[in-house]
């Protein structure tokens, strides 16, 4: 994926309803769960669906009367090339940059314990 796949904020928040929950979904069950947190018109919750699918990150299929979204990119790629995109805009590249910056930002000693642990075992 590259920078061009980017998803702005409204429809990352569709993408993380429908990586949530059990797919293929339905534009109602977006709907619902849009609504526990903030209301959005139905023509705004199509335009964003729509714009993920052309943006290659959902596939619609019509069942009946109702589309079905399903994901094309899952949540874990899609973390991991924003991941990416961030540290090479920001660090450059640099691990230490990274770690310096991660060090500075007050991350606690056992976070960073963790951390080594993991990258130790090859967890990551």
């Amino acid at each position: 994926m590259n920078e061009e796949k980017r998803i702005p904020e409204s429809e990352l928040k569709i993408m993380q309803i429908i990586w949530h929950n059990e797919t293929p979904i339905s534009r109602t069950a977006i709907e619902a769960c849009i609504a526990k947190e903030k209301a959005l018109a139905s023509t705004t919750i199509l335009t964003l669906l729509s714009r993920l699918c052309e943006k290659g990150f959902l596939n619609v299929t019509k069942v009946g009367k109702s589309n079905m979204y399903e994901p094309i990119i899952s949540e874990r790629e899609y973390l991991a090339s924003e991941s990416r995109n961030i540290f090479q805009s920001l660090y450059g590249g640099s691990v230490s940059a990274f770690v310096t910056a991660l060090c500075d930002s007050g991350v606690s000693k056992d976070d960073l314990d963790e951390l080594r642990d993991m990258l130790e075992k090859g967890e990551l």
